[in-house]
């Protein structure tokens, strides 16, 4: 029996062939790349209380001769610091609360942080998705499979209190292959507590800054943050938690 001709491909097809293959790969390495030039440039030093105590004034002044440009500007700069994993979501939390009061702080964070810490994990969805499942064992393929079924708690419980970094969180859901509604969802109200709670801490900052100045030392973040807040973040954890328990115990068994 004859067999058809050989197919033959050439070098320019191989490459483009090999291009489309990893293609998947380009968000998280802009990601990569932009962390890197960041540090490189050394903006993560302007996301620090030593730069707000240095520069508080001026960004007042700036604030209160520019209302709606300067609201926006801080959304774009919070969204892409999450978006490349600058580790300074607290820090930029305090600032809002500083240079916007409490509410229209934490308005603009909880929209800003949800909306870069989507982008980052589209970007490793995109890179990793479907990873544990299709190289891990079996018994972490199961562990993914039971964070697919109860994502929106799962989340809900990291996000009130967070036990790990933040863009940990946002990278983590990609690997489990949640859904892009779920984790905007969880992400949003998450954060709800926390950011109203750091806004609230960054309203009175000032003086946390001066009594800093006169000790001699920059400002910390362990300055604003009392143990009552932090016993409270917890609790709201194990409440999450708890909800998460009861609803499995009491959800209806599947025939």
């Amino acid at each position: 029996m004859a067999k058809g001709p050989a197919t033959c491909t050439t070098p320019t097809e191989d490459t483009e062939r090999h291009a489309r293959k990893h293609w998947h790969l380009i968000p998280i390495g802009i990601v990569m790349a932009g962390l890197a030039f960041g540090y490189a440039m050394g903006w993560h030093e302007l996301l620090s209380l030593r730069f707000l105590g240095e520069s508080r004034m001026m960004l007042k002044q700036f604030v209160g001769t520019h209302p709606v440009v300067a609201p926006a500007g801080f959304f774009a700069i919070y969204a892409v610091a999450v978006a490349f994993s600058f580790p300074a979501a607290s820090i930029l939390t305090i600032f809002a609360g500083f240079l916007f009061g409490w509410l229209v702080g934490g308005i603009c964070t909880v929209f800003a942080a949800t909306a870069g810490a989507t982008a980052l994990f589209l970007a490793a969805r995109s890179a990793f998705g479907g990873f544990l499942k299709e190289r891990a064992g079996p018994a972490v393929a199961k562990l993914a499979t039971g964070f697919e079924k109860d994502a929106f708690s799962y989340l809900l419980v990291l996000r009130i209190a967070p036990f790990f970094p933040f863009f940990v969180v946002n990278i983590a859901p990609a690997l489990f292959e949640v859904r892009l509604k779920t984790f905007v969802t969880a992400t949003m109200i998450g954060i709800l507590p926390g950011t109203f709670a750091y806004a609230w801490l960054g309203q009175g900052v000032d003086s946390v800054l001066v009594a800093a100045e006169r000790a001699g030392r920059d400002a910390r973040i362990s300055d604003l943050v009392t143990p009552e807040i932090t016993i409270a973040f917890v609790a709201l954890a194990l409440v999450a938690a708890l909800a998460t328990i009861v609803r499995k115990v009491w959800a209806p068994r599947e025939s």
